[in-house]
Order: structure tokens, then sequence, then C-alpha cells
């Protein structure tokens, strides 16, 4: 088997494991690994901006407390003040970094406004800011010589105790086995520090806005590993994903109603035309996420439709083709045909990010020895039961930063690896029955939406509980019998993540932020985290 060894090993290569390893490089040697292509995670696909107090008038405290009001009360403050406070900061290093935020008129740059905020806070290139955000990232760090990035390692399970010759230290992480998806082989990555940048399982639902590695890996090993996680119950069901047949997971930017488009209902009834946002909240468009996919959901089922129309056609068409040129190029294709300039866009809730996970201090600092967490996998109390528009990749930046900070600062407490024993495929064959893991995939995410949609019953809940245990008992004999391959491993952490999500929704006996249920629709006075350990 081989065996690569390293510093520190960073597992995702999006927004927060390239600034991590971008800040453990000056003295360490540092490995990245991305499961497919460095740029294929959710970072790249982001199209809204940045979160950060950089117009005149605005303040910390409120870009605080909005952050508060959307998380409906379950934040950890102390979390929210560090990431709100380091926010500024962390837009300068990627101006550093020449990504090209667009230029204010007054402001230094563009700042729009997106739900949830009280003020223009977000900076961004264009609609495509994930993308310049990933490039730059991704160059700095394909030129820094004590950082190796490696594509196409699909990770299996972090290296612990269990796994050393010697059996000491059960709670130390010393890497991680992967696949090698070129060869088929698993590799071993080993270091004194690992920090997992897996992102989130939103790919758990039929209908998500993520790429197709959103599988919730990084959550499942760390729970598999020993591992608390928090707030699984929590998925944010983006309001504006394009609706369309053959078009799939294309997002349309929340920026868009932040500069003005509307959500109306469509078709010839009576209702036709009608704005519906206002009957739901008295932000309008820009209420927070969970309240305005609840609304869409709403009218949905009311009316009966596939879809409602987000239309912005109402503005200046260069206005439009200037704040949105990538969703205006990619609508405009033949294959799907609308002009933004000219008509609204038929629009659907989709899975869009995973608000728990791992939990981590501060400083990035998981449960277990040598083992940090940044970015969508971790519950790091910023978001509570509801992620605030562009507070996302903000996350990513600052914790991505803060692993780093605490990995140099406390280097010569983290012992080396001991000698790890190889991965052991004596008694396991290739799979002659690779169906199996296809249609096990496409069973859970079809009940997962079914049954752990935006609307929930203890009812659903518990038939949705029953599926996942079957699975996983399915899932565990194959993986037992047959080699690894990175849709295996996928499938693997699908079960244990939609497992945790169904434990953690039936646990919350309210409705708070985007958890919603019929059964219990009021909000209880005290915000309590769900916090799940291995041993419960």
């Amino acid at each position: 088997m081989a065996n690569h060894a390293y510093d520190v090993v960073v597992i995702g290569s999006g927004a927060a494991g390239l600034s991590a390893a971008l800040n453990l490089a000056q003295h360490l040697q540092v490995a990245v690994l991305a499961k497919g292509a460095l740029s294929e995670g959710s970072t790249a696909r982001a199209q809204g901006g940045i979160a950060a107090v950089l117009e005149a008038g605005d303040t910390f405290e409120r870009h605080i407390e909005d952050t508060m009001i959307a998380g409906a009360g379950l934040n950890d403050r102390r979390t929210v003040e560090f990431v709100v406070e380091n926010a500024p900061a962390a837009i300068e290093r990627l101006a550093e970094l020449n990504v090209p935020f667009n230029p204010g008129e007054s402001e230094r740059w563009h700042l729009t406004r997106e739900g949830g905020h009280s003020h223009r806070r977000i900076v961004h290139v264009a609609d495509a800011t994930g993308w310049a955000v990933q490039q730059a990232l991704e160059k700095a760090a394909a030129q820094h010589p004590n950082i190796t990035l490696v594509p196409d390692m699909a990770a299996i399970d972090l290296v612990t105790g269990r796994h050393a010759a010697n059996g000491k230290c059960e709670d130390c992480v010393w890497g991680v086995y992967a696949v090698n998806r070129r060869s088929g082989r698993v590799e071993l990555f080993t270091g004194r520090a690992t920090i997992l940048a897996t992102g989130g399982a939103s790919r758990a639902w039929v209908y998500s806005t993520n790429p197709r590695g959103s599988t919730g890996d990084g959550i499942a090993m760390a729970w598999r590993a020993g591992c608390r996680v928090s707030n699984m119950e929590f998925n944010q069901f983006h309001p504006t994903c394009l609706y369309h047949h053959d078009v799939k997971n294309f997002l349309i930017t929340e920026a868009m109603r932040g500069e003005g488009a509307l959500l109306k209902i469509p078709g010839t009834g009576p209702d036709s035309g009608r704005r519906f946002m206002p009957e739901f909240d008295r932000r309008e468009e820009l209420a927070p996420r969970d309240i305005v996919a609840r609304a869409i959901d709403h009218e949905l089922k009311r009316l009966g439709l596939d879809y409602v129309h987000l239309d912005i056609s109402h503005r200046d068409p260069t206005f439009i083709l200037d704040h949105f040129p990538t969703i205006a190029e990619r609508l405009a294709r033949p294959d799907i045909g609308i002009d933004i300039t000219q008509e609204p866009i038929p629009v659907v809730p989709a899975a869009h990010y995973t608000c728990g996970g791992v939990m981590v201090d501060l400083d990035g600092r998981t449960d277990l020895h040598g083992l940090y967490a940044a970015g969508e996998v971790t519950q790091s109390g910023l978001h509570g039961a509801n992620r605030m528009a562009s507070n996302s990749l903000l996350e990513c930046l600052v914790f991505g930063l803060a692993a780093a900070r605490h990995i140099n600062a406390s280097w010569n407490d983290l012992p080396p690896p001991p000698p790890i024993r190889p991965w052991d495929e004596s008694r396991v064959t290739d799979s002659d029955e690779e169906v199996v893991v296809h249609h096990n995939w496409r069973e859970i995410r079809r009940f997962m939406w079914d049954y752990v949609g935006i609307v929930r019953t203890t009812k659903r809940l518990e038939r949705a509980l029953h599926r996942v245990d079957l699975l996983r008992q399915e899932t565990e004999d194959y993986y037992g019998n047959f080699r690894v391959t990175p849709d295996l491993i996928e499938l693997r952490n699908l079960v244990e993540v939609s497992g945790l999500i169904v434990r953690s929704a039936l646990a919350r006996k309210e409705s708070r932020g985007l958890h919603y249920t019929l059964d219990y629709p009021g909000m209880l006075p005290e915000a309590l985290d769900t916090v799940l350990t291995p041993e419960s």
C-alpha cells in the first residue's frame, strides 16, 4: 500500500481546505486531498458572495444581530462575534490573492444585499464569486512548494489509535485511508494533524443545488472515529433552484432577490402573476431562506404547482446583464431558452446547505486530538437553526485560518504518527453486484426528500428511520465483502449521515429555523443544540 507522509493532511480542496493549507505551508509540508477534480466542490458553485461589514453606517453588531435572528437564536454568540469581526480581514486576504471583486462607485467594492441582512454587505465577483475565490486559492496553493494537491482521492476513514501498530492514543487522528480513483487502490496519508474540509451532505435529497460529491463524507468519518455531531436536523433548502426537466441543480443566487427580483405565481389562473411573499413575512423576498422556502412549498402544495416564478425582468436589461452575466448566459442557451431580461425564471426549493455537523471550537478543534475541521462539515455555532446568506464562504475562510493558526502554535504538542497498519483487503473481492450501490443511492435520496423535507411530521421521520436502518445493515454487509469504490464510500456515508439527520429531527420537539414539523409547530422558549454522541 502506498504510504504518503506529510506534516498535515487536509481533506477537501475548497475555500476552507485551501485557506488552511496556505496558512500552514510557511513551515509545514501539507497535502490537500480532493475527492475528484480540485474545483469540483461547493466553493466553486457559490454565486452570491461573502458577507462582511464594509459599508459606511454598517456595524459588526448589526451583522451579528442579523445572523442571530436568521439562526432563530440557536447561534453561539461568541462564534458569531468571532467570525463577523474577522470578516473584513478575510476579504483583504482574498484581495491580496487578486480575487477581482466588483468595484463600487463610492465604496471600494460594490456591495449587494441578500435575505436576512439589514445592510448591503455582500462583496462579490458578479454572480460567480465562488469560482473566482476557488481559482485564486487554487493558483496560490499550486504555486507553493510546501503544498501537494492530490485530486481523485476519495477518503474512506480517518486513521485513529485503533489503526496504530502500537495501539496507543485511541483519541488521536493521524491522517486518512483513501482510494485512488485512477488505480482503484487504497493509499495511506499520514500527518501529525488532519483537517476535515469536506463540505456538507445535501446530496442526501433528490433535489439539490450541490455537486454530486456533497455526501457528508467528513461528518460520517468523524462520527465513526468518535466525534460528536450537532444540529443535523437543520438542513437548508435554497428557495430558488432552476426548475427544468433536463438541467439539474442550477442555483439562482439569492443576490437576484437582493437586487429586486420578485416571487410570483405562474400560469393563467386568477392568481397568475401575484406576489405571495408579502403574505408570509414583512421582509418579503428578503426574508431568511427557511421562511422563503416554506412559503414557496406552501404555494406549490396549495395550488398544485410544479414551480413558482422568480422575475427580475422589470429591471433595466443592462443592469441585469451586468450583475448576473453567468446566470443570464446559462439560461439563454438553447437547452433552456430563457431571456431573464424579458421573462421570469421557473424555480423550486432544493437542498442546499448542512447547518449541523462535527462540533468544533473557535480553533477548529474537534473531540479528537489532532483532528480539526472547518466549513460546512462543522457545527461551529455560527449558523444556528438557519444559515444567513453569504456567511458560508466567510466561515470557511475564518475557520480555515483559525485551524491553521492553532496547529502552528501547538505543533510541539502534536505527536508524530506511529506505524499504521496497512489497509486489509485479504478477505474481500471485487463486486459483481454494483447495481446494489446505485439502487440504494437512489432509494435513500428519494425517501429523504419525501419524509425529511421542508415540512416534516413524526410519522414521516419514523418511516425514514426504519428505511435508514435497513439500508445501513445492507450497506455494511456489502462494504464488508467487497473492495471499496468511490460510489460505495459515498453510499456508506450518505446512509450514516441520513440516520444522524433523522435521529436529530426526531429529538427536536419544536419548530425552529429550518426544522419545521407539523406535530410541534411552536418554538420552545429555550434554544438548545441537538447533540449526538457515538455511544448514544
